[in-house]
């Protein structure tokens, strides 16, 4: 039964501007050109969106760059306040966030809800830290010079936001920017533009000036990324999305040594010890593998079980696994979305289909469904092999693939074997352990005894090829500015 009235849903789209932002204004792309906006849930179209080309990439950066100066002097509280006033815009128009979400990216209306509470601290936070930009003032040590370090914005900023949470990962970069006094050029996703249109729409009646927050969709990345990157005026890049695309990106940005912010693809291991709480483990990887029907780099990607707690983890997950409701998810009483696209369940597909012609068993799930929608079902795999592809590659979707070990130092080994780093989970009862293992990890985030751990107030990030840099915490902020320091005599 859907839970949200057509009307409503009509009501909500027309509200949504579908040009591109440029000093400003909406506007048409140069050429006249859109791209459509689908339902992956009912393949629908929602909207044509303007696709901008590289002549609104140059308009763009022109915009930014002839903002730079004036916004970087605004007083960091009237900064502040611009912040504070989006994110009570954000809440005014929660449900009409959420919403969208769900249109045009499938996750169930709750976990949009939750997404719309999530990007919003962003706004919060860093409104908060907009005015506690702290430098230095002290001597030398020997005496001789006085030393000023001072912060300062870093310079017009290109901001590439995923599709898989089309609202946080744009308030989590416009947010610190905004805060430390840099223009930006946001380039949505393809697959899911209208919640960052919207929310450019109340940053901008939050009192942002006119070429602060640009914003450029395109049906074609490289048409706006291209240009603004070979641009000698642009000072930093900051990118969430796949690692090939990441590597990509940072090449180019070498020509002009930008500052990069890198929040690349994961391979999260799961680690069950025999000492865990199983209802805190099997509640952990619920929610670490199915937020967001598993399209998340903080997925658990692998499943690592001490062998004396395998079989007893393994049919409590069934459990949960088989009572997940896949569906639209607008309708009531839905847990489990569509993926985005039709080719993203043909990967999943073939993930799994990979890993049972090696040896895997298939629990729960593992069925992809007829159409419409582009659905997988929440799947379940035990006994998967080292060499299976969804051990060693990002599954982006709902399948848990269960592995046991014997030692400690076996499951470090195995959970280190990627080459990436982002996102990890540990259960069990001794803290001391997990705290040693920890230290172990090759991972810039670790949830000990818990399944969802990103907070606006914590630092987000990775090592080795999940990326550079880090966003949220009071680091974020510092990601979008220079250290400078002035000597003078005493």
């Amino acid at each position: 039964m859907t839970v949200v009235a057509h009307d409503r849903v009509a009501q909500i789209l027309s509200s949504v501007p579908t040009g591109l932002l440029i000093d400003g204004a909406w506007r048409a792309a140069s050429d006249g050109g859109t791209f459509a906006v689908e339902n992956p849930a009912t393949g629908e179209v929602l909207a044509h969106v303007a696709s901008g080309t590289a002549d609104d990439a140059r308009a763009a950066m022109d915009a930014a760059a002839a903002a730079q100066d004036s916004w970087a002097a605004t007083p960091a509280r009237e900064r502040a306040e611009i912040l504070r006033r989006g994110f009570a815009l954000v809440q005014e128009r929660r449900e009409d966030l959420a919403l969208l979400m769900t249109l045009e990216m499938g996750k169930p209306l709750a976990e949009a809800r939750g997404e719309v509470t999530y990007g919003g601290e962003f706004l919060r936070w860093f409104a908060e830290q907009a005015t506690h930009d702290e430098g230095r003032y002290a001597h030398t040590p020997e005496g001789t010079l006085r030393m000023l370090v001072q912060r300062r914005p870093v310079g017009p900023c290109l901001l590439i936001t995923p599709w898989n949470f089309p609202l946080a990962m744009a308030t989590r970069k416009i947010a610190p920017a905004v805060a430390a006094g840099c223009t930006m050029i946001l380039k949505p996703a393809r697959l899911t533009p209208l919640t960052s249109l919207l929310f450019a729409e109340l940053m901008v009646s939050a009192g942002l000036p006119a070429g602060v927050l640009n914003v450029v969709p395109s049906g074609s990345a490289s048409a706006v990324s291209d240009p603004i990157l070979a641009d000698p005026r642009l000072r930093k890049l900051s990118f969430t999305g796949s690692t090939p695309v990441g590597q990509a990106l940072l090449r180019s940005a070498t020509e002009n040594v930008l500052r990069t912010s890198m929040e690349l693809g994961g391979n999260a291991p799961l680690v069950v010890f025999e000492d865990a709480d199983l209802d805190a483990a099997v509640d952990g990887a619920m929610a670490a593998k199915l937020r967001n029907g598993g399209e998340a780099c903080t997925a658990a990607n692998r499943f690592y079980v001490h062998e004396d707690v395998a079989d007893e983890f393994v049919a409590r997950l069934a459990e949960r696994m088989r009572a997940v409701v896949p569906g639209n998810g607008l309708d009531d009483g839905v847990t489990l979305g569509p993926l985005v696209e039709a080719k993203a369940v043909d990967s999943v597909a073939e993930l799994v289909a990979d890993a049972v012609e090696r040896g895997a068993k298939v629990v729960v799930g593992g069925e992809r469904p007829d159409g419409p929608g582009h659905f997988y079902p929440a799947t379940l795999l035990r006994d998967v092999p080292a060499d299976a592809r969804c051990m060693r590659e990002e599954i982006f979707g709902p399948v848990a693939p269960v592995a046991t070990f014997r030692t400690e130092d076996e499951v470090a080994d195995l959970a280190n074997s990627t080459e990436y780093g982002l996102a990890s989970y540990v259960f069990t009862r001794d803290v001391r352990r997990g705290l040693r293992f920890a230290e172990r990890l090759e991972f810039g985030l670790l949830g000990l005894n818990v399944g969802v751990i990103s907070n606006a107030a914590a630092p987000f990030g990775g090592m080795k090829q999940s990326g550079t840099g880090r966003e949220g915490g009071f680091e974020g902020i510092a990601e979008y500015q220079e250290t400078q320091y002035v000597g003078m005599p005493l």
